[in-house]
């Protein structure tokens, strides 16, 4: 279906889009319904709203299934494939979505008999749990673990001692001159030992000045005494970031190792986190799956429009195709007329996806292109009239139109003298009869109900309104 701007911004199917990336917790997902299409091909439609049907029962029965992003999963095992090393918190996003992945497919194990199609995928899933265990036993808290290896933590006991040492050094030094120090503690300062001492008393303690107060009055140094230590210190801290740099390059190993499991696990996470957004979507609309039918037939039964933000909107039951091919609706301004039309025209393009539809139920026809013409259609850059524009748009529509095709068009032949508008809309849908596509239109002119009347296979069709009142009902 090429008519991108009919469907996204006339019957507004970008923001049903918009709710489905909401929904979807993978980029990948999300990405797939920014660029949602409708299926040409019966089959591959049915399959689509079958996994939605599947969902909606699961999440029904079981909730919300356990997910979260894998950017940064897939991000950690390619890098890893390559022989980099993979940061801690890499090596903790490869953890949780290895738990994630257990978790899933026991959600998935619990719906065989409620959705054989879904339980299906927990099969498929790789077993990670000796990558996850091996993680869980090196990294802590966003850092290499002391218990890693016997040789971190060998030098991690070593580097404690040492500055034990010091602060007991510097300690000491602190009680014995306390008139040199601004403070009673020692302080760290660019990740050396220091003590804070006086202006005054700089050239009484030896050593080396690591830093200055905002005054001034304040110089932290470290002293001579404990360089020494400080030096070993330094060594210590050196062969802690060889070990750590070897656990951690042995883990990226491990991941590397493992990257055809964590592939197959995150495609089958971000399928099911497309179809999952599906079903969510379902539950928040309480939609249904419709049928779908190449017999170019439409049939809708107390259809909502999906957008209408109002508590009980007026519910749209219409049918048509077969003999009847095209349905010409008349009735007041502001009487529900555009709504009728763009509800049947993005329920058809929502079935055609793979969504579940707001109705009780419905029959829906395969269509190889959406054809609109609703709205003003005004382009100020063009500097078209609304008449122009709209007469732009309909020789668009008859260009292309052919019997697989279902064309809306709102208050057709409107915006110009009555006589001239007539017999444009008139011809158009002559057009359109001749063409044997299916078409809903809305007018206000009498003549064009003559036409329905008069003509085989047209019907007419209008908005009810109160007698009494004149209030319309928004019921067709």
């Amino acid at each position: 279906m090429n008519e991108n701007n009919d469907m996204n911004e006339m019957l507004e199917f970008r923001r049903i889009r918009e709710m489905l990336v909401k929904n979807a917790m993978t980029e990948k997902a999300a990405q797939r319904f920014e660029q949602m299409e409708p299926f040409l091909d019966q089959a591959r439609a049915e399959a689509a709203l079958q996994e939605t049907t599947e969902a909606r029962k699961v999440l029904d029965a079981l909730g919300t299934p356990p997910f979260s992003d894998t950017a940064g999963v897939r991000e950690a095992a390619q890098e890893a494939k390559a022989g980099r090393m993979l940061t801690p918190d890499q090596l903790e996003s490869v953890r949780q979505f290895a738990v994630l992945s257990l978790r899933l497919t026991r959600y998935l194990g619990r719906c065989r008999e409620l959705a054989p199609g879904m339980a299906g995928f927990a099969a498929g899933f790789q077993d990670l749990s000796a990558l996850q265990e091996e993680i869980e036993r090196c990294i802590r808290g966003g850092r290499v673990d002391d218990y890693a290896s016997k040789t971190l933590r060998s030098i991690r006991q070593k580097k404690e001692q040492a500055e034990g040492q010091i602060r007991a050094k510097l300690d000491t030094m602190l009680r014995s001159s306390r008139k040199y120090f601004s403070e009673s503690f020692v302080s760290m300062r660019n990740g050396r030992f220091t003590l804070p001492v006086k202006k005054e008393y700089k050239s009484q303690v030896p050593g080396t000045v690591v830093d200055a107060s905002s005054t001034g009055a304040t110089f932290f140094i470290e002293p001579t005494a404990v360089s020494k230590l400080r030096e070993e210190l330094g060594l210590l801290e050196t062969a802690e970031e060889n070990e750590e740099k070897i656990i951690l390059y042995t883990l990226s190993a491990l991941v590397g190792d493992n990257l055809d499991a964590v592939s197959v696990n995150l495609e089958y996470m971000e399928e099911l986190d497309f179809i999952f957004a599906k079903g969510k979507l379902s539950a928040d609309m309480q939609a249904r799956q419709p049928s779908l039918n190449t017999r170019r037939f439409i049939r809708i039964v107390n259809g909502r429009h999906p957008l209408l933000t109002s508590e009980n909107p007026v519910p749209l039951s219409v049918e048509f195709g077969g003999k009847t091919q095209g349905v010409i609706i008349t009735g007041p301004n502001t009487g529900g007329k555009t709504v009728a039309l763009k509800t049947v025209g993005l329920l058809s393009v929502m079935a055609c996806c793979g969504l579940h539809i707001p109705c009780e139920e419905a029959d829906l026809a395969m269509n190889a292109d959406i054809f609109c013409d609703i709205g003003d259609g005004q382009s100020i850059s063009e500097n078209l009239s609304t008449f122009s524009a709209h007469i732009k748009n309909i020789i668009r529509i008859l260009q292309k139109a052919d019997r697989e095709s279902l064309v809306l068009l709102d208050e057709l032949g409107s915006g110009t003298d009555p006589a001239e508008g007539m017999g444009i809309a008139v011809a158009v849908l002559e057009e359109l009869r001749k063409r044997g596509c299916l078409f809903l239109v809305t007018t206000h002119y009498p003549e064009v109900k003559e036409y329905g009347e008069r003509t085989e296979g047209v019907i007419n069709a209008r908005m009810a309104f109160d007698k009494e009142s004149l209030k319309p009902l928004y019921r067709l």
